[in-house]
């Protein structure tokens, strides 16, 4: 026999109180907005580290140089 939305819906809503036992408490809005922005520029590090390594020019590395330079600075500011 075929549950009903109901009993669905409660299954769901156990679940996801579980969930968020198992992940700890919520983030505020800030401190998720400082989570990503801390991603994004750990992303663009990384990038920027590869493009670094892989630069031909000394004009170019030197420009990466100072890009790295400054996204350290804003992941230090951050965190």
């Amino acid at each position: 026999m075929a549950r009903g939305f109901e009993s669905k819906d409660v299954e769901f809503q156990q679940a996801e109180a579980e969930r968020q036992k198992t992940f700890g408490r919520a983030l505020t809005a800030d401190e998720r907005e400082r989570e990503n922005r801390r991603k994004t520029i750990q992303l663009a590090l990384t990038r920027a580290r590869a493009d670094r390594d892989l630069a031909r020019s000394e004009a170019h590395r030197r420009m990466l140089d100072q890009a790295v330079a400054a996204l350290e600075a804003d992941l230090q500011q951050i965190s």
